[in-house]
């Protein structure tokens, strides 16, 4: 097959690691019992959603066989008596959205397999586990010397990667895994460069990469064996857990996780940093870098699943990076995964969210320079950092290794070339789906910006705006009038607008126009003895109205001047 070819009939296209929302949209109430419709989405588009009809008692069992993650999720308790009350069945709509809400936001239970097939059971109704021992059944027909010692289910997050535990039944006290998986929608490889680049594989002798001792492809899955490590990965190490217990039991609510040491922070970033240099400098994608994917023997990192790339697997933290369109290579996939490590190693934990903008004290303020440089906000939308660049820092540049005569690995010219074309097309379709995101979210933004309540939201706050700004500058005009008036009295910008009685200094006031007849006025302060009335205010203009209540205030009787007049009263006769 060609490198430009349609992928073969038997390979999945389905993305696993896109994320599914679900929202309960209605209920529907039978004869004995109500139905729960939920409306799933795959990814951001609308389009690419479907309805589920689910009862109470469904949502139960999904419950329970998550029970395992040590979570307690927000399930609505059982009610025997009135659950057919219209309220009642709103109320624990409300609840069961809760529910969904806690599940699908969890990046470990949303990708598990009771999950995915509670929400998408079209999709994800095969038992892959069957299928699985199926494939190997045939594989040791072929090869009689390998022997199943146990499955170990579950292990990882993958629904469509099975491990089994093996031996060699010429080596019956040695341990292997043998690990099956269905080749994912990234495989642009030909059958013949994928077998080839399998096969060579399985000659790397690098002290940082975990050997394979056997790998056969098909034209839809592949099949691979490697040692068994009984103390399991750096994150079994981090978290304090059992290799072979399932993923769910062993990451979702670790309850003894901790962070490493500093020193061991710096030599395994250094030995992790300098594998990702090897495989990049010989054009083999890696793409897959996380906790569970690294073993630690006697102080050494060593990476798992080199091949998942060429498997065309999708990563782990591709809904995460898939946001920011400076993600763009596999190289700057590698040291963004690099960044959820060295936090993980760091912490004890992977991040809550990304970007990470705060994080928690450490002894090494150098630990945080290398992590904002990556998982900040800044980072992100800028770009990544260089492997190079990263081995450089004062974290790791003093660390010594020793490994270096070994690292010798070619690859023919001719696979060189077709592993260049499939990482050409794995990254152009990642830049595609990114494109997509900014799209989508541009379209949100302008329906948002257009829709009704908005528009009355924005006409609120300009009207505000208005007000707020007349109201200042009236009391600039006024300020300014105060200030020039001449008057020895002085008192502070009053608006008509403002609820507020205005203040006076020195002089007392009736707030308001004097109704008539007018008041008595108020005795003449003695500071007030020689001054003249003030100019009479201009009502015109904005700061009118104000002049003229600052006038009221400083009238002083003082200033007025004794009137003649002729009395006429008298009648005349």
């Amino acid at each position: 097959m060609s490198f430009l070819a349609p992928p073969g009939p038997g390979r999945v296209l389905l993305d696993d690691s896109v994320p599914l929302t679900a929202l309960v949209e209605a209920s529907q109430t039978l004869q004995s019992h109500t139905e729960y419709i939920v409306r799933v989405q795959r990814g951001v588009s609308s389009e690419n959603s479907w309805q589920v009809i689910r009862r109470y008692s469904d949502f139960d069992v999904l419950n329970s066989s998550l029970l395992i993650s040590g979570l307690s999720l927000p399930l609505p308790p059982k009610r025997l008596i009135g659950n057919m009350d219209r309220e009642f069945i709103a109320e624990r709509q409300r609840g069961l959205q809760a529910f969904l809400d806690s599940i699908t936001h969890n990046p470990l239970l949303s990708c598990s397999e009771p999950v995915k097939k509670f929400l998408d059971p079209n999709n994800y109704s095969s038992n892959y586990t069957e299928i699985a021992l199926q494939q190997v059944s045939m594989f040791f027909r072929s090869d009689p010397k390998w022997e199943v010692v146990e499955p170990l289910k579950d292990i990882g997050w993958r629904i469509r990667k099975k491990y089994f535990l093996i031996k060699n039944r010429d080596l019956p006290k040695e341990r292997q895994v043998l690990s099956w998986v269905d080749l994912g929608p990234d495989m642009f490889l030909s059958d013949k460069d994928l077998q080839c680049v399998m096969k060579l594989l399985t000659t790397l002798s690098n002290p940082f990469i975990y050997p394979l001792v056997f790998s056969s492809t098909s034209e839809s899955s592949a099949l691979v064996i490697r040692p068994f490590n009984e103390k399991g990965t750096l994150r079994d190490h981090i978290y304090k857990v059992k290799a072979k217990d399932s993923f769910l039991k062993k990451y979702c609510n670790p309850r003894r996780s901790q962070g490493l040491e500093l020193s061991h922070i710096k030599l395994y970033g250094r030995q992790i940093l300098e594998v990702l240099r090897f495989l990049h400098e010989r054009g083999i994608p890696f793409g897959h870098l996380q906790a569970s994917n690294v073993v630690l023997e006697e102080n050494v990192c060593r990476l798992l699943d080199v091949e998942n790339s060429l498997l065309g697997l999708p990563s782990f933290y591709r809904p995460y990076y898939s946001m920011f369109r400076k993600i763009n290579t596999t190289e700057s996939i590698d040291i963004y995964a690099f960044g959820h490590l060295l936090y993980e190693m760091t912490y004890g934990r992977p991040p809550d969210s990304v970007p990470v903008d705060q994080y928690p004290d450490t002894p090494c303020p150098a630990v945080v320079s290398v992590l904002q440089s990556i998982l900040s906000t800044e980072a992100c939308k800028s770009g990544m950092p260089t492997v190079s660049q990263l081995i450089q820092t004062p974290l790791f540049s003093d660390i010594q290794l020793h490994h270096s005569d070994k690292l010798q690995f070619k690859i023919p010219s001719r696979l060189k070339e077709a592993l260049k074309v499939a990482k050409e097309r794995l990254e152009r379709r990642l830049q595609e789906e990114q494109r997509f995101h900014q799209h989508r979210r541009l379209t949100r933004a302008q329906s948002h910006h257009g829709s009704e309540e908005e528009r009355k939201r924005r006409k609120i706050l300009a009207r505000k705006k208005s007000r707020q700004s007349a109201y200042e500058n009236e009391e600039d005009l006024s300020v300014k009038y105060n200030n020039t008036s001449g008057s020895g009295a002085s008192s502070p910008p009053t608006s008509p607008s403002s609820p507020t009685p205005p203040h006076t200094t020195g002089v007392q006031t009736t707030p308001g126009p004097p109704p008539p007849p007018p008041p008595p006025p108020p005795p003449p302060p003695s500071s007030q003895s020689g001054e003249q009335p003030p100019p009479p205010p201009s009502c015109n203009g904005v700061g009118g109205r104000a002049a003229l209540l600052s006038s009221i205030q400083t009238f002083s009787k003082v200033c007025l001047k004794k009137a003649e007049t002729t009395d006429r009263s008298q009648p005349i006769i």
